[in-house]
């Protein structure tokens, strides 16, 4: 009887792209993610605690750089949205905003082999950073289209999230939202009130979702999800421009290939 009352598998929507947090571990990112719908890959940094992966006038270059001529070659990643100077800490970015933005001037400035759809401030935002309207004069020196990623920690809650965000946030700078679920903060369809409230307020164009592929594992750290994890997380997204974190740490083929399949409605019952 359960099975009868059950009913049938969530589809998956296909995804706008992946996510790519260049580490000295993932500088030669493959995959088979345009399977998934894919076709933007957003960088996170070209640049993180003060080392460039690209070549620029300001900053040391890493010893090993990726293969950007080889990476804009793929089917993944015909469009590129490409984030700027981080720090692998929070409280290391937040502290050095100013800095981190004069060196993303420059990194936004240089040629690149890439497909630039846009540029991305990695220095993530949330409702505990009472400092964020800072963020607004260093925006403005950034090109556009410009991107910024906003999480809620403190689970305010999404009209909270937005009030705040909204009372200093530039009206031409997207919002990539990371759902929180990998990490358990909150469930996907709570994930989707926060997007739609984010939408109603800031227009459905500036507001993307960043969904997080990964999930604690024990003894610490983290592991790829499962699919049966990320089926119903992906599923309640449907409608947005959906981005998984991130592809070469936690989407291996064998995930992708799961994730394909999952995007195709079961057979109807005869």
């Amino acid at each position: 009887m359960l099975g009868a009352c059950a009913g049938p598998p969530a589809v998956i929507p296909p995804l706008a792209g992946m996510v790519w947090q260049p580490d000295n571990k993932t500088l030669d990112p493959r995959g088979n993610w345009q399977r998934l719908g894919a076709t933007e890959l957003l960088v996170q940094w070209t640049a993180v605690d003060g080392v460039a992966y690209v070549d620029n006038p300001l900053l040391p270059v890493a010893t090993q750089r990726p293969p950007w001529h080889r990476i804009a070659g793929e089917a993944w990643a015909q469009g590129v949205i490409l984030g700027l100077a981080g720090r692998f800490d929070e409280k290391a970015a937040r502290a050095d905003i100013v800095k981190l933005a004069e060196a993303s001037v420059v990194l936004a400035g240089l040629p690149t082999p890439l497909k630039v759809t846009g540029w991305y401030f990695p220095v993530e935002i949330d409702p505990t950073w009472t400092e964020a309207p800072t963020l607004a004069p260093l925006l403005a020196t950034l090109p556009r289209p410009l991107w910024i990623s906003v999480y809620d920690s403190a689970n305010v809650g999404p009209e909270a999230l937005v009030q705040g965000l909204a009372k200093w946030l530039p009206p031409d700078v997207g919002v990539f939202f990371q759902d929180g679920v990998g990490v358990h903060a909150r469930e996907a369809h709570v994930a989707r009130q926060y997007a739609d409230v984010l939408s109603a307020k800031l227009g459905r164009e500036r507001v993307r979702v960043i969904a997080e592929a990964f999930r604690p594992q024990t003894g610490g750290g983290f592991r790829s999800a499962t699919i049966g994890e990320l089926r119903p997380q992906l599923a309640n997204y449907a409608g947005y421009r959906i981005y998984l974190f991130d592809g070469p740490h936690y989407v291996p083929d064998s995930l992708t290939a799961e994730i394909a399949a999952a995007q195709v409605p079961a057979p109807k019952a005869q």
